[in-house]
């Protein structure tokens, strides 16, 4: 078997595009991928381009030969563009080989070690402005069976969160807590934010709520002021989605930088490669929640890593998507109590809609985070995309 080449789509997604992928081979098997690359989808799929004439004619049982080998020849290595396309890649290669063997991922990784995974939710507040809009959503989402829920209260603040701000945030987090009671995981997202004092001062302020954890306090870039903010303050801190491959998890845990780690599988560089993160993680007996609020595809491999990782700890999940989603794959997980079950049929268990697809053009989209649009994430049209139980569907 030989790859003969790659196939993309950018799809848009209101808040952003997906980019999804299929590696194709010479005996009529395929694998499906995600690149998605939030606000950067053309310079992904460009990317997946510059990957493709590397793998034609190559084995795609291959895998950890094609990752080391084009992280190598790279030599400009890491970062957002390039991991996420070698992400998407990776992705699909574990596609092919599971169909061929016929068995999911998961059993080509040890098997399984749960048969569902706690989810958190995360989009649930879509639309929401005052501290009684979020509480009313936040108390109809328990209601659908989540016993977690993560969202960011500090509106367009960035570095700096002045008083009012820092007012508004608090009544947000304690009209929630209200709403939801004492038995509900609180994750409150700062997507990096805030300067060190800042993120201190916030840290200390969020200790009567009882969260989980706090996540992206300060800016990317800086592990030793993440160290700093984690040592300062008494909940627990979140973070990895903006790191890429093992090293970068290795620094931020020669620091202790953080007690949950966040790897992306659409960033971090694939299936195995968050596979090894974990790994590293487990020696230093730390969870990991992976970052997950992008597409059909990442989230159908994440759950593969879920099922045999046995530190994996919360799933992301985004509580509600665009009323089209269920188009545009054969996605075929349910969610019953706010665990998320783990698909079994071979490969990732999930195949693209090509014909769908295509109704759906890249759009450009802008970052919300700092214009006080941040809760305009979704249409009015959103509905649940992963109903109660499995749908019908399946794989080819």
């Amino acid at each position: 078997m030989k790859i003969t080449g790659i196939k993309t789509w950018i799809c848009d997604m209101y808040r952003t595009n997906w980019v999804v992928l299929k590696v194709l081979t010479d005996d009529g098997l395929y694998g499906v991928g995600e690149a998605t690359l939030e606000h950067r989808e053309l310079a992904v799929e460009a990317a997946v381009r510059e990957l493709e004439r590397y793998i034609i004619g190559k084995d795609p049982h291959q895998i950890e030969r094609f990752w080391s080998e084009n992280h190598r020849d790279a030599y400009w290595r890491g970062g957002p563009v390039l991991t996420t396309a070698l992400s998407g890649i990776e992705m699909a290669l574990w596609d092919i080989k599971g169909k061929a063997l016929g068995v999911p991922v998961y059993q080509l990784l040890g098997g399984r070690v749960r048969d569902t995974i706690p989810c958190y939710a995360n989009a649930w507040f879509a639309g929401a402005r005052t501290p009684e809009e979020f509480a009313a959503k936040a108390a109809a989402t328990v209601a659908q069976g989540y016993r977690a829920l993560k969202w960011d209260p500090f509106g367009s603040a960035y570095l700096h969160l002045p008083a009012g701000d820092f007012r508004a945030a608090l009544d947000c987090v304690t009209a929630v807590r209200e709403a939801v009671g004492p038995e509900i995981e609180l994750m409150i997202e700062g997507h990096g934010r805030f300067d060190v004092p800042t993120a201190v001062r916030i840290g200390h302020a969020l200790e009567p709520f009882n969260v989980a954890w706090f996540e992206e306090p300060i800016p990317p870039g800086d592990l030793d002021g993440l160290a700093e903010v984690k040592r300062r303050i008494r909940i627990p801190v979140a973070a990895g989605e903006r790191l890429y491959t093992r090293w970068d998890f290795r620094d931020l845990l020669a620091r202790r930088a953080a007690d949950y780690l966040q790897p992306d599988l659409s960033h971090c560089g694939g299936i195995l490669e968050l596979r090894k993160i974990a790994a590293m993680a487990e020696c230093h007996f730390l969870p990991v929640c992976p970052h997950n609020p992008i597409g059909a595809v990442t989230n159908a491999a994440t759950l593969q890593i879920a099922a045999c990782t046995p530190n994996f700890t919360w799933l992301e999940t985004m509580s509600n998507d665009v009323p089209y989603r269920h188009t545009l794959t054969t996605e075929t997980v349910g969610l019953v109590n706010g665990q998320m079950t783990i698909p079994e049929a071979p490969g990732l268990g999930i195949d693209l809609i090509e014909e769908e697809l295509v109704k759906y053009p890249y759009q450009p989209h802008n970052l919300r985070h700092y214009t006080g649009q941040l809760t305009q994430i979704r249409p009015d049209s959103a509905s649940d995309w992963y109903g109660t139980t499995p749908r019908e569907g399946g794989s080819k």
